[in-house]
């Protein structure tokens, strides 16, 4: 009972206070972001089953790139669904927005631990979802808006699953890098900042017509 006592102070004065460059050093030497520092750099165990060219490393969004998502968003609404959500923060962000549900996939245990934490801390853990599950067998049948900050590997194979299973008025925001093989309907930012949205019903008729055009193609050879 002492213990958990101590703990709920401690998460109080945290959620009341902003962080310096200190507290989290101090954090991570005597919480679980010590043990998640050495889960990413040794052990892994959540991307064991995963191949090599899926797994995806660690790295937070930053305040522009989140800025560039949500400008993109702009005028969308609904529900919102982050696959690979990392910390959490454009579930939180979307969420500020209006977006809801709001959802994050990640298959990183410690940061499923971190999003859920973050949301807590600012008041929003109970409107704001993150599941630990495979994006890969996420139904996205129904979802309407869609971000990704993923590897250009990811993204290619991604690619598939979008087209096969969103409904034509979704939208899509990829951020650090865009789709390899998929035409923007806009862009925002620069460089390492630069995200790209996707109309899903005109991808897919650009798709269509690729396909056409490589049959007839075919046919003219045969």
């Amino acid at each position: 009972m002492d213990d958990d006592c101590s703990t709920s102070e401690v998460f109080a004065e945290l959620k009341n206070r902003s962080l310096s460059v200190s507290d989290v050093a101090q954090m991570a030497a005597g919480s679980g972001l010590a043990v998640y520092a050495m889960w990413v750099g040794i052990l892994q165990p959540g991307f064991r089953r995963v191949p090599l060219k899926l797994q995806v490393p660690y790295m937070p969004a930053s305040k522009s790139q989140v800025r560039n998502v949500m400008t993109l968003l702009k005028g969308r609404k609904g529900g919102i669904v982050d696959l690979g959500s990392g910390d959490g923060r454009i579930v939180l962000k979307a969420h500020h927005h209006g977006f809801t549900p709001a959802v994050g996939y990640e298959l990183n245990p410690w940061l499923i631990y971190l999003s859920r934490f973050n949301a807590w801390r600012t008041g929003h853990h109970r409107k704001v979802s993150y599941r630990r599950e495979d994006l890969w067998k996420v139904d996205l049948s129904e979802c309407k808006n869609v971000t990704v900050f993923l590897a250009p590997s990811v993204l290619s194979l991604l690619q598939k699953k979008l087209l096969a299973e969103l409904p034509d008025d979704a939208l899509v925001i990829a951020g650090r890098f865009p789709f390899p093989d998929w035409t923007a309907c806009r862009e925002e930012g620069l460089g390492v900042d630069r995200a790209w949205a996707y109309n899903i019903q005109v991808q897919r008729n650009i798709t269509i017509a690729k396909d056409n055009n490589s049959f007839i193609k075919q046919e003219e050879l045969v």
